[in-house]
């Protein structure tokens, strides 16, 4: 089937309002967020129903012409930017956004790909559930991206992965035949878990247009502390205390570094500095109850008090108020925000909960010998043992000269996790900007592996071509 035709008959199926041609219209899709990449596509495509999304992917499977499913297009890998040569069509989910069901008592919601995560949190809060999924792109991320990125986020301490959280999916093949897995099981043991293969796959072997995800009793109360620490080394001594002393009602365990809370009070206005004095180190936590009455509030005091007593933390205040413990999140928020105002070589990686400490004082020791001045910003979810390892500038060094260099700190940062068999990639997915760099720490079987599932579900290889894995 020639390209021309096969778009024609495209449009036919997705109606006047499923299509955009309009280079000016179509430049959203073709850019992602950090703009280190930029495509071109033949035609963004918009299906607004998973029958739409299947006749779409059948012309597309018997024209050769290349699929990029695209979400919220917040990604930070690449994994959802077309190619420079246009030769694709980009499929767009966004119009697929209805939430089909809310089961409370099975405490499951079935929901289409295109929902913002954001909205799925506020059906379920409707619903007397929490959909504990959470970002900081949740006002504009898709779940259908968050289910094929496998995202992660602050609360994967107590609740998982999006991996975790999936019962279900609904996915549209390589040649247009619709796989309905939408179960809201929690236990099925009739062979392999295919949903499993949708999950974390950047829409290269399929694309997923539903899932029946998890929902959990909603929180009544919620605690936030913010407290100093004078070690890094300290940090997951802290946090074994924290999930002993909270009876596992530990929810998010996020680690902040001074060098980046004095970025974000110089770049992010409203952010606050909680304690008397700076500390080379912080902890935000947060620990919740589906009961009210529950005693964290005094679970959370004792925590504090011990950790005073034994020298782990130098300080710490525990918010008084919702809109205080906003507060103390906004800080989490604004270190990622103010890397912006300076080149930042990033790193999303993790390494076994017991080798944190080890790993940032090993890489931090690594890129500061090979580059003296520069700013390592150790942060993130170190709970589950993520880290965001960024590599901020020197001080008035030249940007584009210093962002060259991504290659060579990478060699770095993740050499020592390969030391701590750890992986390079936690939450954010491989997608294009680490494609070719996983080839380098995983064994071959794994890549042979992963290259054989690919070639099995798309021969034609038209699925998202060129992210995950080569083949």
């Amino acid at each position: 089937m020639e390209t021309e035709a096969a778009l024609e008959r495209i449009k036919a199926v997705v109606g006047p309002r499923g299509w955009i041609a309009e280079p000016a219209e179509q430049e959203p899709y073709l850019v992602e967020a950090r703009r280190l990449w930029r495509g071109a596509t033949r035609l963004v495509v918009r299906p607004a129903s998973t029958a739409e999304v299947a006749a779409v992917v059948r012309i597309c499977a018997e024209a050769r012409l290349p699929i990029v499913p695209q979400g919220g297009n917040t990604g930070l890998v690449g994994g959802g930017v077309p190619p420079k040569d246009g030769t694709n069509i980009v499929l767009a989910l966004g119009r697929m956004n209805r939430i089909r069901a809310i089961d409370p008592v099975n405490f499951t919601m079935t929901v289409e790909a295109g929902c913002i995560l954001a909205h799925l949190q506020q059906a379920a809060a409707e619903a007397d559930r929490l959909f504990p999924l959470s970002l900081g792109a949740e006002g504009s991320c898709q779940i259908g991206g968050n289910l094929s990125t496998n995202a992660g986020g602050i609360a994967v301490l107590r609740y998982g992965n999006t991996r975790e959280l999936t019962l279900g999916l609904e996915v549209v093949l390589p040649d247009g035949r619709i796989w309905d897995g939408l179960r809201g099981l929690r236990k099925d043991n009739t062979g392999y878990d295919l949903k499993q293969l949708f999950i974390g796959g950047e829409g290269t072997l399929g694309i997923i247009t539903a899932a029946t995800l998890k929902l959990f009793p909603k929180p009544r109360e919620v605690e936030t502390a913010f407290l100093g620490l004078a070690r890094v080394e300290d940090v997951m001594t802290l946090f074994a205390h924290a999930r002993a002393a909270t009876a596992d009602q530990l929810t998010a365990f996020e680690l902040i570094p001074r060098a980046a809370l004095d970025l974000a009070l110089v770049h992010v206005p409203g952010t606050i500095d909680p304690l008397a004095a700076p500390y080379p180190w912080y902890v935000l936590l947060e620990i919740s109850s589906s009961q009210t009455e529950s005693g964290i509030r005094a679970l959370l005091e004792r925590l504090l008090e011990t950790a005073l007593e034994e020298n782990l933390v130098a300080d710490g205040v525990i918010a008084e108020s919702g809109p205080q413990a906003r507060e103390l999140w906004k800080i989490r928020e604004a270190i990622v925000e103010a890397q912006l105002y300076s080149g930042s070589i990033k790193h999303d990686v993790s390494v076994p909960v017991s080798r944190v400490a080890d790993f940032i004082v090993r890489a931090t020791a690594g890129v500061t010998e090979r580059l003296p001045g520069i700013r390592p910003m150790a942060f993130g979810h170190v709970g589950d043992g993520n880290i965001h390892f960024n590599l901020t500038q020197p001080e008035g060094a030249d940007t584009a000269a210093y962002l060259a260099r991504w290659q060579e700190f990478n060699d770095i940062v993740h050499g020592v996790v390969r030391e701590l068999h750890g992986s390079i990639s936690a939450e954010h997915g491989v997608g294009r900007l680490k494609r070719d760099e996983i080839a380098h720490y995983k064994s071959p079987v794994e890549i042979e592996l992963m290259r054989a599932v690919k070639r099995t579900f798309d021969p034609a290889n038209i699925m998202n071509p060129g992210k995950l894995v080569s083949l």
